[in-house]
This record gives C-alpha cells, structure tokens and sequence, in this order.
C-alpha cells in the first residue's frame, strides 16, 4: 500500500492534515498514512536556529525513521525545518517541504508579497523559499515580512479561535499595501477563511503541498 509520511512539530497537525487528505478530489482510500510528531524540534530550532547540527542531525532522522517505517513519500509539515527536509529528498527517499508548492505557486509573476509568521524562526525560511521560487521562475517579487507577535500564545494554549482571529487581523492590515498575502506557517492556514473581505490572493501551505505530495506518491 502507498504509504505518506508527516513530520510535524505539533500534534494538531495531524487531525488537520487527515481532514486534508479526506477532502482532496484524488482516490485515498489506498494511501497509508504515518504521523510523526517532535515538538522539540521546533523548540530546538528556535533556539539554536535551524542550521544548528543537532537541529538538523535530528531533524534528518526523523525523516529517515518515517521512511524507514514504509513512507515512500515524507512531508514536513513545519516551515522553520523546511530546508533541512528538502536537503534530505533523494531518489530512493522522497522528502517534500510542505511550503515549496505553495512558493511557487505564489511567485508565478511579478507582485509584491506580503509574508506573515506567527513565528520569528519561520520568517527567513519564508523569505529564502519564495525568493528562490521567484528566481526560477523569473519573477520579480518584494517581500515585506510582519511578524505577528501575540499570536503564537493563543496556538500554544490550543485556543485556535483566538489564534487565527488574530492572524486574520494582520491580513486585514496588510492586504492594501500588497499583491498577495503569504501564510508562512501550516497552522495558519485557516485565517484566510476569515477573510472573505480581503481582495488580494491569501496563499497558505497545507493544501497545494499535500496535493503535490500525493502527486508525488503516485510517481513513486
């Protein structure tokens, strides 16, 4: 059985990321999931930075753990390890940051981008990932980043009302001075569904990554 493996660094992406995988219009009925989750990693990184050593020796086994384990295809869910998961992709292994869909997605043409994180840690990763995505693609983008500061403590207190509420107050604010609005992280990706009154694209990671990971499993 095709089996696809998620590395998280939050144990409610794994709800979220079933529900995702239960609405996609592709046949899963005979795709095998395995759920990893490491908190620590991301305390870790925030900490260390995430080209620490041991953030990154860690990060790599884990990844190895859920290959290990019968995942053809491994998706790392958290934005901050993103370029340590893709540093691990091999032929044998296929390893996919969850956010590089969207990237691309995003930077098809020339705009101005507006980047959102719920966490400092994510900010650059963000930054890198899109201005890499633009390059390829030959496209011109400005990236404004804002970090959302009070937000993190509502998602640590698992009061996601509170947690996306204040996320979609930023996209609000930001939405005017920008082309596109950039969810740097998986967990915010419910905000956009509060901003019904916001007219620039909001791009958010969960859904384009795992319909590419899918993609993907069908290749393998």
């Amino acid at each position: 059985m095709p089996t696809l493996g998620f590395l998280h660094t939050s144990p409610l992406h794994v709800d979220a990321f079933d529900a995702l995988l239960s609405e996609t219009n592709r046949t899963t009925a005979g795709v095998h999931t395995l759920h990893r989750v490491e908190e620590g990693l991301l305390a870790e990184a925030r900490t260390r930075g995430p080209a620490d050593t041991a953030v990154v020796s860690s990060t790599r086994r884990a990844l190895s753990d859920l290959a290990e384990a019968g995942a053809s295809v491994v998706v790392c869910t958290c934005s901050t390890l993103g370029a340590i998961a893709e540093g691990a992709d091999a032929p044998e292994r296929r390893v996919l940051r969850i956010d590089r869909p969207m990237a691309d997605l995003a930077t098809r043409a020339d705009a101005r981008l507006g980047v959102l994180a719920a966490l400092e840690s994510s900010l650059a990763p963000t930054r890198q990932l899109l201005e890499e995505s633009a390059s390829a693609q030959g496209s011109r983008v400005a990236i404004r980043t804002e970090l959302v500061h009070d937000a993190w403590a509502h998602f640590e207190a698992d009061d996601t009302d509170a947690y996306l509420d204040r996320i979609a107050s930023v996209v609000r604010e930001l939405a005017p001075a920008v082309d596109a609005v950039v969810l740097a992280q998986a967990s915010m990706a419910g905000a956009a569904e509060r901003c019904a009154d916001v007219h620039v694209p909001i791009w958010s990671s969960p859904r384009v990554g795992v319909e590419a990971a899918l993609a993907l499993l069908e290749a393998s």
